[in-house]
């Protein structure tokens, strides 16, 4: 628990969503199923087991005490508790001010409609800002980004959508089973002023191949599934399907990010899939996820790899590749961890 108290007593008053403070890298002995975000004008812990009266009474004197140092007089403290149990059982407790919901937090410039107290997925993953600014920077890199054309697949709430429109993509396709989350990522294109372009596909993927080939050839694949959602998708045994799939959907030197968030698979098991089965596809790097999710294991933190596409014979590539910028350090000092 000091630890967590120890990142609060020096927290910068957040004015965007970032993560605070996360245990769950093993960084923080006894602290490893904590983890502390803002989501402005709330702060949320998230515990992922039960945490003792006399444990959250301290956390809510620490927060109380740092906000009345470090923010507005205008601005009361607003936190929230989650405890996130086996079985999925979520309870959400506002425990101090008043939690807006739903509310609009910040991102990089970028605004985006959140719920907190809907469940545990609140809009936003946090531990995907390093991918966000990869994608637009790499939009922004393009010689022609208005011609660009963006495939966003699993795109829940289109925060990459968002971001490679804010960039000037020309095109983005999103496709994802969720009709409640593709309104949410609607709305987030509404609140940046980017609809023009973007579509919006309540589809099972695996279903859809024929739109998806349609709107094609891509010069950006973003593929960013659950790593296990019976019915959806399970990594171990659909990823490859889609695998077999990018080769034919991206333009000459076009690139697919490839996400997966599950600590029991490392890089080796997207790399080795990949090689067998889309040799062409060349492996470029790991965006390094930003520092506060560093892990004492990172093969078992968020992996995003990227892969290009071989360009047209005797053509020089027409795509700058942007270096993936280093995540800024947010948050708290010595603030560590992994993914919720």
């Amino acid at each position: 628990m000091q630890p967590l108290l120890d990142a609060i007593a020096q927290m910068a008053y957040p004015t965007d969503a970032q993560r605070l403070f996360h245990g769950r890298g093993g960084r923080y002995p006894g602290c490893e199923q904590l983890s502390l975000d803002a989501f402005p004008p709330a702060l949320v812990l998230t515990s992922f087991a039960p945490l003792a009266d006399e444990a959250l009474a301290a956390v809510g004197a620490a927060l109380a005490q740092r906000w009345q140092q470090i923010a507005p007089a205008d601005q009361p403290l607003t936190w929230v508790f989650q405890t996130r149990e086996a079985g999925g059982k979520v309870e959400t407790r506002t425990m101090a001010g008043a939690l807006p919901e739903p509310h609009v937090v910040t991102e990089n410039g970028a605004q985006y409609l959140l719920h907190i107290g809907r469940g545990q997925n609140h809009g936003l993953f946090l531990d995907m800002a390093a991918g966000r600014d990869w994608v637009r920077q790499q939009v922004q890199a393009h010689p022609r980004p208005a011609r660009m054309k963006v495939l966003n697949l699993f795109a829940y709430t289109c925060a990459f959508s968002v971001v490679a429109k804010l960039a000037g993509a020309g095109q983005v396709l999103n496709m994802d089973m969720s009709k409640g989350a593709l309104a949410t990522g609607q709305h987030n294109h509404q609140l940046n002023g980017v609809k023009a372009g973007a579509s919006f596909a309540a589809h099972d993927i695996f279903s859809s191949w024929g739109k998806i080939n349609r709107s094609g050839p891509y010069d950006l694949i973003i593929v960013d599934p659950p790593s296990y959602q019976k019915g959806s998708f399970i990594a171990t045994k659909d990823y490859a399907r889609l695998m077999r799939r990018l080769p034919d959907l991206l333009a000459p030197d076009g690139q697919v990010l490839l996400c997966l968030n599950a600590p029991e698979l490392g890089t080796a098991f997207l790399r080795e899939q990949m090689s067998e089965i889309a040799p062409e596809l060349h492996f470029t790097q790991r965006i390094p996820n930003p520092p506060v999710f560093a892990d004492v294991d990172e093969e078992r933190s968020l992996k995003v790899l990227v892969y290009r596409a071989p360009g047209l014979p005797g053509a020089s590539s027409e795509a700058t590749v942007a270096p993936a910028a280093p995540a800024a350090v947010v948050g708290a000092v010595g603030a560590a961890g992994t993914a919720a």
